[in-house]
């Protein structure tokens, strides 16, 4: 929306996306307060999965994972704080860089030329982040964006029927639900901006945007380390931290001498 009349320590908007929040109405450092502070706990989430797969000995590519998402949100913290075009990318292109990684975790298990596929995807992730900087991409990046998430849902739908864990569908089907509401606050966010700005008290629908997916990635990617760990005969089960936050404990074979 329009800068408000604080003074900014950014300087003039420049970025090609604006969202539903007035700019700068909290502080001079922080052009959407409410889309800057969401992102905060899907870092946590993804810290939390990140040393789960790592203290439990997952391959690399869950680490990674964890990583990209945490970088993701790092990244939108930073655009939302200054909505300047450069800063924009930093928002934009790691969610490409996400989805791509997600493609290879779900695809790889059962592809027989191992080295082409990362090969491809890291190619393809590289010479999007080159086009999309100096093309600057809009309603082509949307649906660019839904086309690789919908070339993931397949293969989560084959993981979900060849699971017979009760927790492990459960986490699918949040993952599922928290994808639909997220949309569904986008889009509110985004459709209807001219009337909510009106409203007494904004409800923010880009901030909880924000705050499901970091849930929606969080669900995936626990649901994927279910499944591998089953994959590798390590005997997953669904635990809850604190009571309320799932993740995957597993019991590996012991080694014969």
């Amino acid at each position: 929306m329009a800068d408000s009349m604080v003074a900014s320590f950014w300087g003039p908007v420049t970025s090609t996306t604006e969202l539903c929040e007035e700019n700068y109405a909290h502080s001079s450092y922080i052009a959407e307060f409410y889309n800057t502070i969401s992102n905060v706990p899907c870092v946590l989430l993804a810290l939390i999965g990140l040393v789960n797969a790592f203290c439990q000995g997952f391959e690399k590519r869950f680490s990674v994972l964890h990583i990209s998402n945490m970088i993701l949100a790092i990244g939108s913290m930073i655009f939302h704080a200054t909505l300047q075009l450069l800063l924009q990318q930093s928002d934009e292109t790691p969610m490409v860089w996400e989805i791509l990684l997600y493609m290879y975790v779900l695809y790889s298990p059962d592809w027989n030329y191992r080295s082409t596929m990362p090969t491809f995807l890291f190619l393809y992730g590289a010479a999007f982040a080159v086009v999309h900087f100096f093309a600057r991409f809009q309603v082509v990046f949307k649906l660019h964006y839904v086309g690789l998430c919908l070339l993931c849902i397949p293969r989560m739908y084959k993981y979900y029927i060849q699971t017979k864990d009760v927790g492990a569908k459960r986490l699918a089907k949040l993952w599922v639900l928290t994808l639909t509401l997220g949309t569904l606050c986008w889009l509110v966010d985004r459709v209807f901006c001219k009337k909510l700005s009106h409203w007494y008290v904004n409800p923010q629908g880009h901030a909880w945007w924000h705050v499901l997916m970091g849930l929606n990635s969080y669900y995936a990617n626990t649901f994927l380390m279910f499944c591998r760990a089953q994959q590798r005969g390590w005997e997953p089960r669904i635990t809850h931290l604190l009571g309320f936050l799932p993740y995957v404990k597993v019991q590996k074979p012991e080694k014969r001498e």
